[in-house]
């Protein structure tokens, strides 16, 4: 049995606010406390409320903002003598460098957190970060490595009654399953999280479900209304939220429901609107996801053909240097769908 969803990255005098607060709202008043806190020297409750200030930022695209936060966070946990706010101030800093695409930087930010965080006694901030490696992991592509981890961490978090992180468990599952075609499966993980998430209240984790249940209904059943229903509920929680990343993947997944159907031009238009969105967080795997679809899009729009195996070549080469290996894969697949030549992905 889950109870209600919570927010264990608002802490300090910011436990009020709800997993589902808007995260301008976050920011207000998580600046709000770190310049009281900064004031009175009081380092622990700066490093905590810090916390919330730099995953505000995070989640709202504002990079610069976010890795000054983050290690500013780090910085009073250190003088504080606070292990724990340490872990927890190196899990955003990793994370948000897993969302730069620096992934290497990811997993050794994320590794220490989770060392600090066994060693500060926080069993949440380690598998916050345990899980962080995970879904590093699975972004690249690297699915037989991380597994097995994401199965460990589900089953952990289905043991302490912990709704929010069962979601994300289930969901990176999910995407692992539709990734290597297991449809099925990848469905009934997606509708799980769903049901959890809307039961528990974890508006953000029943979004990013949603998406995965569109993108199932889209490629699997080829229900073209449902999937884009199924996005535009997503879509409203999204900016109720402020969840620009989320927004953005929600936008791109829309294009690729649109490509799915045929419907080549407005599938374009979507794409472009989510490379702008995803330039704007300078978020380089959203971007190359985008570019990839806007490619294809326009190729069947009669772009032509020596202009699009220009571009896949690029972008084949900007993922091999991301490190993505999953999306590297997509475009070998766009190449053959598109009948180009074979020096695209090489």
């Amino acid at each position: 049995m889950y109870g209600k969803a919570f927010a264990p990255e608002y802490q300090g005098a910011l436990t009020t606010l709800s997993v589902n607060s808007s995260l301008t709202d976050v920011l207000t008043a998580g600046t709000e406390e770190l310049r009281a806190a900064e004031r009175t020297g009081r380092h622990g409750e700066a490093a905590r409320s810090g916390l919330a200030v730099a995953e505000a930022h995070r989640r709202l695209g504002q990079i610069g903002e976010a890795d000054r936060a983050w290690k500013a966070s780090y910085r009073a946990a250190r003088r504080a003598g606070d292990t724990a706010a340490m872990a927890w101030a190196l899990w955003s800093g990793g994370t948000l460098a897993r969302q730069r695409g620096e992934f290497a930087l990811a997993r050794r930010l994320l590794q220490l957190a989770a060392e600090l965080g066994e060693r500060g006694g926080d069993v949440v901030v380690r598998g916050y970060s345990l899980a962080g490696l995970a879904e590093t992991g699975r972004i690249q592509g690297d699915y037989e490595a991380v597994a097995r981890l994401h199965e460990q961490l589900l089953a952990e978090a289905r043991r302490r009654g912990e709704a929010r992180h069962t979601v994300w468990a289930l969901e990176g599952i999910a995407q692992i399953h539709r990734n290597t075609g297991s449809y099925d499966t990848a469905y009934a993980l997606f509708e799980e999280a769903a049901e959890i998430a809307a039961r528990a209240d974890d508006r953000r984790g029943h979004a990013w479900a949603l998406r995965g249940l569109a993108d199932i209904v889209s490629v699997r059943d080829g229900d073209t209304e449902r999937a884009l229903a199924l996005l535009s509920e997503a879509e409203t929680t999204c900016r109720a939220m402020s969840l620009s990343s989320a927004l953005a993947y929600n936008h791109k997944m829309r294009g690729n429901v649109l490509y799915r159907a045929g419907r080549y031009t407005e599938a374009r238009d979507l794409y472009e609107r989510a490379l702008d969105e995803f330039r704007a967080m300078s978020e380089p795997r959203g971007q190359a996801l985008a570019r990839l679809g806007l490619a294809k899009s326009r190729a069947r729009l009669g772009r032509d053909r020596a202009e699009t195996e220009a571009e896949l070549t690029e972008l084949a080469r900007t993922l091999d240097r991301i490190g993505l290996k999953h999306a590297r894969e997509m475009v070998a697949r766009a190449q053959e769908e598109l009948e180009l030549g074979a020096e695209v992905v090489r």
